[in-house]
């Protein structure tokens, strides 16, 4: 069994509306120092097999055909073999 930890974000060219309601929102707390916030997604997915590259290439396949928007947003990520 694998974990894959898959984490999305957009662009670095696309507006970021949500992140900049949460950096106003920081600035608002107290929070000054904050330059930037980025809001993305994070996705935990459990896979039963036990060969990791057939894993990486599932979870590859399922973020460029559902969980990810390659024209506005990019993703990475982890897997970790789990009992």
């Amino acid at each position: 069994m694998h974990l894959a930890k898959v984490y999305i974000t957009l662009k670095p060219t696309v507006n970021d509306p949500q992140g900049l309601t949460i950096k106003g929102a920081l600035h608002n707390l107290g929070f000054t120092s904050v330059e930037d916030v980025r809001a993305g997604k994070y996705i935990e997915i459990r896979i039963e097999d036990s060969d990791p590259t057939k894993v990486n290439e599932q979870v590859n396949e399922m973020c460029h055909k559902l969980l990810a928007n390659p024209v506005i947003e990019s993703y990475g990520f982890e897997l970790e073999r789990i009992q």
